[in-house]
């Protein structure tokens, strides 16, 4: 796959999967909403090889998602917190995590809950312009040019 390519080009779809379009990369920001921002803790949850998680870490920073916070400076020591690219990409998770549990919803799942309320929440993708539900065939793609 031309990362390039996919994050230069017309397709705003496309330029967004650059970005963060690997399971890897999307948990590490999933993670990063629920509050972890220590390698040994986004390792720990996912159990994925250090020299992996380092290259996500690196890939997200790169790209705004995540940003380094110095914490400790002997030894020196930085934790990874989102940007505010990174927090708008909570709710496309959220989402994301709506169309699993619809689609491959078998067994026991995590939920989203109302931090106020404690109400489960079921995300929905709406048009921020009309407020309607952005539903199949309600919409279409349209490139430039």
């Amino acid at each position: 796959m031309d990362i390039q390519k996919l994050s230069t080009g017309t397709c705003a779809i496309s330029r967004g999967l650059a970005l963060v379009g690997d399971a890897w990369s999307a948990l590490i920001i999933r993670d990063a909403g629920r509050g972890m921002t220590r390698f040994e803790q986004f390792r720990t949850s996912l159990g994925i090889a250090p020299n992996i998680l380092s290259r996500r870490l690196d890939a997200l920073i790169k790209a705004g998602v995540l940003k380094t916070q110095r914490y400790s400076e002997r030894p020196p020591r930085d934790e990874y917190v989102l940007t505010d690219a990174g927090s708008a990409f909570i709710p496309i998770l959220a989402a994301i995590g709506e169309w699993g549990r619809t689609y491959n919803g078998e067994g026991t799942l995590s939920h989203i809950e109302d931090v106020a309320t404690g109400e489960v929440v079921r995300a929905v993708v709406t048009d921020k312009g009309t407020g309607k539900t952005v539903e199949p065939g309600s919409w279409r793609v349209v490139m430039p040019g």
